[in-house]
C-alpha cells in the first residue's frame, strides 16, 4: 500500500473526531510562495516527492496555471499530521494572490477556521496581503503568520542577524495593525514571535523555524546565516523541515471546528441564535440537524459534472441523502461524496459536521447556497472584495454554436460568482463582465481549451451612473392609470455605501423592514425612522419604504423589487449599473383588484418615477479606478511619473526601500489598457509591481459628455441622453 493510500485510510479515521480538525486556508500576495509551501506539506502528506517539493506547484494542476506561473482558483486537498503524538487532520486550501481572483480568496475565507499568512521576506506586507487578510478577519478567521524566503535576505542582500530581525519586526508589526484593527471583540489575535505564531523560512528550500523550535532544538539565527551563505540549506531542511514548524503551528495556534463555529455562526449567520439549529451549529453537532454552505462550485470531469466544495457546520451528509437548497428551493439527492487530495476527490460514505467537503448531484447549487434537510435561514452572502470592472462581448466563431455559448457563459458564471454574464438586449450581444484584462482572458480562454471556438471584442471598462444631489418626490403611474407611486432621491450616505461594500452591511429584500439592520443603520448615522423602513439592499443602492398602512402594497412589494433592481442594474444616462443612491417611497394607491395592479402594470409606474428623479438629481458617471504600487530603481523614476501622469495618474506617497524607490498611485483602470508593456519599457524591465482595486471616483468633467456618448453609441441606444421630463406621466 503506498503513502498516499495510506493517507486516505487515516484521513477517513480522523473526519469523525472533531477536536482532531484544523480548516486552514494559505493566502498572500501574489509570488509570495503559497503554492511553493503548500508543495512542502503535499511532500510530508506522501502526495508528491521530496525532491519535486517546492519545483511542482502541485496544487496549480490545471494547464493554464502552470503555463503562467500563478494560482488561479483555490485548490482543496487534506491530509494528516502528527503533533506530540495525536494525529490531526488538516483541510488545507491554496488560495490565489493575483488581484483578479480575489474571489476565490473570498469563498475560501468562509470554508475555513484559520490561515497562514505569507509574507515575502524581502517586500514585506504588500497591497494583496492587507486585502486577503482583512477579508479572512472580516469572516472571523484566526491568522498565523510565515515570513517567507528569508533565504533571500542572508544571500541577496547581506543582513546581519540584527538587521534580520529588525526586517522581521516590521512586518509582524504591519500584519498586527491591520489584526487589532479588525479582530472580533474580546479577543487578541495578533501574532507573536514568542508565542511561536510567526515562523520563519523558506518554501523554496523546504525548511523554517520559530522560537518554541529554535529553544527545542537550539538552532539559533547566526545557523541559519551559515547554513544559507554555505549553500547548505538541504541540510538545514533535515534539522527544521518546514511542514512540521508549519503544522505544529497550525496545530496548536489555529483553533478547531468546534472552537471556531461558537464565535463564527453569529458572524455568517443571522438567524435567531436561540434556535435548535443555531445552537446545533455553534457546537458543531454531528448528530444535529444537516447544515452546511457551498462555497465553490468546479468541473473536474465532464462526465461526473459539477462538484460543489461545502463547508459543513451541523450533521452529517451521505451519499444518496435527499437535501434541500434554501435559496434555490429545490430538493435534491446527493451522489457521491468525496474529500479532497488535490487535482483528484477520494470518494466516502459520509462526511460529518466540521469538515469540507466535494458533494457531486446538486445540479442548482451555486457558491452561497445553503443547503440542509428542511427550510431555515439562509447563510450571510458572500462579500466580494471588488467587482466586475471590465467587459467583452463574446460570439461563436460558427453560427451554429451560439446556443451552446449561453450555456457554457451560464456555467462559467456559476463556477466563478464574480463574473457576471448579460445579453444586451438592444445589441444582441452575449456580455462577459470581469475583474480584470487577465480574469477575463483566463475564462475565454478556458472556453477555448474545452472546445468551443469563440471570438471576444477588445475589452471595454465598466463604469458606474450615480447622482450628486436630492430630487423628488416624482409621481408615476401605471399605463392603466389606476396605480400610483411616488419617489424622492438622494445620495446614499457614505458610511452606510462603505458598510454595504465592505459586506458589513447584508444586502438582500426585506419584507420585515430592516428589523435586522435598524441599531446597525442608526449606529452609522441613518434617522431611526428611516433605519425601522429600509426594504431593499442592492448592488450599493437602497429602498426605503415611507407609507403606512398602504392596502395591498405587501402583494406588490415584489414587483416594485424588480423594477428597482432593474434600474439599479441599468441606469438612464448610458444603461451601466447605478450605485450609491437611496430611494424614498412616500406614498402609494394600488387598485383593489388584483388583475389590475400584475407586472405589467407596476413595473413602469415604479421605474418612471426612479429614472426620472435620476436624471433630475445631477447625474454624472463613475470611473473604476485601481491602486498602483512600483518599486524602480531611483534612475528611472523620471520615466515611471511620466507613464503613471500620461494615464490620469494621481502619484501619492513616495518612499525609499533600500535601493528602490516605491511610488504608490490611483490609475483610472479605462487608461491602464497595456500599462504592463509601457512600465517595462520606461523602467528598461527593472520594475516590480502589482496593482489593487480602488473602488470609483467622479469621471472628470469635461470626460463626461463624451464617454456617456460613446457607451450610448456601443449600446445602440438614442444618440441624445433622455430628459426627467420624458419620464414623468
Amino acid at each position: 500500500m503506498g503513502r498516499e493510500e495510506q493517507m486516505l485510510i487515516k484521513v477517513k479515521t480522523l473526519i469523525d473526531k472533531r477536536d482532531k480538525i484544523r480548516n486552514m486556508g494559505i493566502v498572500a500576495h501574489i509570488d509570495h510562495g503559497k503554492t511553493t509551501l503548500s508543495d512542502n506539506l503535499l511532500s510530508h502528506a506522501g502526495l508528491i516527492s521530496e525532491e519535486t517539493a517546492g519545483k511542482q506547484c502541485a496544487l496549480d494542476f490545471r494547464e493554464d496555471e502552470q503555463a503562467r506561473g500563478i494560482t488561479i482558483n483555490a485548490s482543496n486537498v487534506s491530509m494528516v499530521h502528527e503533533y506530540e503524538g495525536e494525529e490531526y487532520l488538516i483541510n488545507l486550501i491554496d488560495t490565489p494572490g493575483h488581484v483578479d481572483f480575489g474571489g476565490d480568496v473570498t469563498r475560501a475565507m468562509r470554508t475555513v477556521d484559520g490561515v497562514i499568512i505569507l509574507a515575502c521576506a524581502v517586500e514585506g506586507v504588500m497591497p494583496q496581503t492587507k486585502t486577503v487578510l482583512a477579508q479572512a478577519l472580516r469572516e472571523r478567521v484566526k491568522p498565523t503568520l510565515f515570513i517567507n524566503k528569508v533565504d533571500r535576505l542572508i544571500n541577496e542582500l547581506k543582513l546581519s542577524p540584527e538587521e534580520l530581525q529588525d526586517r522581521f519586526l516590521k512586518i509582524i508589526a504591519g500584519v498586527n495593525k491591520i489584526i487589532k484593527q479588525r479582530q472580533p471583540e474580546g479577543v487578541d489575535w495578533t501574532v507573536s514571535v514568542e508565542k511561536g505564531s510567526v515562523a520563519f523560512g523558506s518554501g523554496f528550500h523546504n525548511w523554517a523555524i520559530n522560537v518554541p523550535y529554535m529553544k527545542k532544538s537550539g538552532i539559533t539565527f547566526k545557523d541559519i546565516i551559515d547554513y544559507c551563505m554555505t549553500g547548505n540549506q538541504k541540510e538545514l531542511a533535515k534539522k527544521a523541515p518546514a511542514y512540521a514548524i508549519i503544522l505544529n503551528m497550525a496545530v496548536k495556534h489555529l483553533p478547531n471546528p468546534v472552537e471556531a463555529q461558537k464565535f463564527r455562526i453569529p458572524q455568517i449567520w443571522k438567524g435567531d441564535l436561540e434556535s435548535d439549529i443555531a445552537k446545533s451549529m455553534m457546537a458543531c453537532d454531528a448528530n444535529g440537524p444537516l447544515v452546511m454552505m457551498v462555497t465553490n462550485i468546479q468541473i473536474f470531469d465532464k462526465r461526473e459534472g459539477e462538484v460543489a466544495t461545502c463547508r459543513i457546520f451541523s450533521g452529517k451528509v451521505t451519499s444518496g441523502q435527499d437535501v434541500y437548497l434554501i435559496s434555490s428551493k429545490v430538493t435534491e439527492r446527493v451522489q457521491q461524496v468525496s474529500v479532497y487530495m488535490g487535482a483528484t476527490r477520494e470518494n466516502t460514505d459520509y462526511v460529518l459536521a466540521g469538515n469540507i467537503v466535494g458533494v457531486t448531484g446538486l445540479r442548482h447549487a451555486f457558491a452561497g447556497e445553503t443547503v440542509s434537510i428542511a427550510d431555515m435561514h439562509a447563510f450571510e452572502g458572500l462579500a466580494y472584495s471588488s467587482e466586475p470592472v471590465m467587459t467583452v462581448a463574446v460570439e461563436p466563431v460558427n453560427m451554429k454554436d451560439i446556443t451552446r455559448v449561453v450555456d457554457v457563459l451560464r456555467q462559467v458564471a456559476k463556477v466563478d460568482p464574480t463574473l457576471r454574464v448579460k445579453i444586451d438586449e438592444e445589441t444582441g450581444e452575449y456580455l462577459l463582465s470581469g475583474m480584470g484584462e487577465l480574469h477575463l482572458e483566463v475564462i475565454t480562454n478556458r472556453i477555448k481549451a474545452d472546445g468551443l471556438q469563440i471570438k471576444t471584442t477588445p475589452p471595454i471598462v465598466v463604469y458606474r451612473e450615480s447622482i450628486t444631489t436630492t430630487a423628488g418626490p416624482i409621481e408615476g403611474k401605471s399605463p392603466n392609470k389606476h396605480n400610483k407611486f411616488e419617489f424622492s432621491i438622494e445620495p446614499l450616505d457614505k458610511p452606510i455605501f462603505d458598510a454595504i461594500r465592505s459586506g458589513d452591511l447584508g444586502e438582500g429584500r426585506r419584507k420585515d423592514r430592516s428589523k435586522d439592520l435598524r441599531a446597525q443603520l442608526v449606529e452609522l448615522g441613518m434617522e431611526n425612522e428611516e433605519a425601522k423602513r429600509v426594504i431593499d439592499i442592492y448592488h450599493g443602492n437602497m429602498m426605503v419604504d415611507l407609507t403606512k398602512g398602504i392596502q395591498h402594497l405587501d402583494e406588490v412589494l415584489e414587483l416594485i423589487f424588480d423594477a428597482f433592481e432593474e434600474v439599479m442594474n441599468g441606469g438612464p444616462l448610458a444603461k451601466e449599473p447605478v450605485t450609491g443612491i437611496k430611494i424614498k417611497l412616500h406614498d402609494a394607491s394600488l387598485h383593489e383588484d388584483a388583475i389590475h395592479r400584475g407586472p405589467a402594470q407596476i413595473y413602469p409606474a415604479v421605474r418612471r418615477p426612479i429614472y426620472a428623479n435620476i436624471l433630475s438629481a445631477k447625474p454624472l458617471l463613475l470611473e473604476p479606478m485601481q491602486k498602483v504600487f512600483i518599486d524602480v530603481p531611483q534612475d528611472y523614476m523620471g520615466s515611471i511619473t511620466r507613464e503613471l501622469q500620461k494615464r490620469r495618474g494621481i502619484i501619492g506617497e513616495m518612499e525609499q526601500k533600500d535601493e528602490l524607490m516605491t511610488v504608490s498611485a490611483i490609475v483610472p483602470i479605462g487608461e491602464s489598457f497595456g500599462f504592463s508593456g509601457d512600465i517595462r519599457g520606461a523602467s528598461e524591465g527593472h520594475a516590480l509591481w502589482s496593482t489593487e482595486n480602488a473602488g470609483f471616483d467622479r469621471l472628470p468633467t469635461e470626460m463626461q459628455y463624451k464617454i456617456i456618448g460613446q457607451i450610448r453609441e456601443r449600446k445602440g441606444l438614442t444618440k441624445e441622453v433622455p430628459k426627467a421630463g420624458d419620464y414623468m406621466d
